[in-house]
């Protein structure tokens, strides 16, 4: 049976949070026809008693080795019996309107592939809005990772992103680098002459259940990547990229400045910082979050800046082979 569109999701050890995202599959007003893939990449604690459990969805379950979110979610579509693929991660949960905004943005204007932008739920915990902030934020990424006015053209983000089956064919779908592997993919459709889009209506709550350790590995992991795909894809490469790496050395600056009396740049440090503040306690309405936004904000700096920093070092100026300089980047 062929379908409109077909969600992927790999999934590993995360059975409870296929539960609610499963949960708010149910709660859509979309009245089309859909399935549901879901790819256990190795798991020693499955989901499946959880899918056998959603009797009144289509859901198609499959379990495979380990290999990775990238060649797991190209495991799914090559099974996968829709136009359009749609990709997810577990930690996302689904507004109700979702799909129907979805469908209705693709019949009035076809696009190759097509992505939207996380936000935060209610319930999430101070933390969770507080990372969200910070991934988000124009005064943080500068619109990167999916806004209305991210620069250049859109690069969906593999936690919430749609491809045609064509396009995925025609690429071969996702590579073996992760993180990294969602620009990667779009570099290399674009490259392809595939055009892509970004759908405001389109939105996950993305979930991301995480500490600040876990974070700091996280983002340090996207600088360490940015550098090597900037190598393989050159025409991506900006001056944005940097950002956070002269954001650490500046701030390093400010600071030692202040010790020979100069100050102006210890106090635009400040005044950003509190603009930084500012924004997040309106945006979420609470000091509190505002506060640790600020600080997942220098985190994610930092992870990043020092990241991008050493990448660009060993793979940019050494020119040292990413697969063996970084062999935690990448999946067999």
């Amino acid at each position: 049976m062929a379908y409109f569109f077909s969600f992927i999701i790999p999934v590993y050890n995360r059975p409870e949070e296929v539960r609610e995202l499963l949960t708010s599959f149910e709660q859509q007003d979309y009245k089309g026809d859909y399935e549901i893939v879901i790819v256990e990449d190795g798991s020693s604690l499955t989901a499946e008693n959880v899918v056998k459990s959603f009797k009144n969805l289509p859901i198609s379950y499959f379990f495979k080795t380990n290999s990775g979110p990238g060649p797991s979610r190209n495991y799914g579509m090559q099974r996968a019996q829709g136009t359009y693929f749609i990709i997810l991660d577990s930690d996302c949960l689904l507004p109700p309107e979702y799909l129907s905004a979805v469908y209705r943005e693709l019949n009035r204007e076809p696009v190759d592939f097509f992505g939207g932008s996380d936000a935060a739920h209610s319930g999430f915990t101070p933390l969770q809005k507080a990372i969200n902030y910070s991934m988000t934020a124009l005064l943080t990424t500068g619109g990167i990772r999916g806004k209305k006015k991210s620069t250049g053209k859109f690069q969906p983000r593999s936690f919430n992103m749609g491809i045609s089956k064509a396009a995925f064919v025609a690429s071969g779908g996702f590579g073996n680098i992760h993180p990294g592997e969602d620009p990667d993919l779009s570099l290399r459709l674009w490259k392809l002459g595939f055009n892509s889009r970004f759908i405001a209506a389109a939105y996950v709550y993305h979930k991301r259940r995480i500490s600040w350790n876990s974070f700091y590995k996280q983002v340090r992991k996207f600088g360490l990547v940015r550098p090597i795909l900037n190598v393989w894809h050159p025409d991506s490469a900006r001056l944005t990229y940097w950002f956070p790496t002269m954001f650490i050395f500046g701030a390093a600056l400010s600071i030692i400045l202040l010790f020979y009396g100069i100050i102006w740049p210890g106090f635009i440090l400040v005044v950003y910082l509190f603009i930084l503040t500012a924004d997040a306690t309106l945006k979420n309405k609470s000091i509190l979050i505002g506060g640790m936004s600020v600080f997942a904000t220098l985190v994610q700096f930092v992870g990043y800046g020092l990241g991008f920093a050493e990448a660009t070092l060993a793979v940019g100026w050494r020119k040292k082979l990413p697969q063996e300089r970084f062999p935690y980047l990448f999946f067999d």
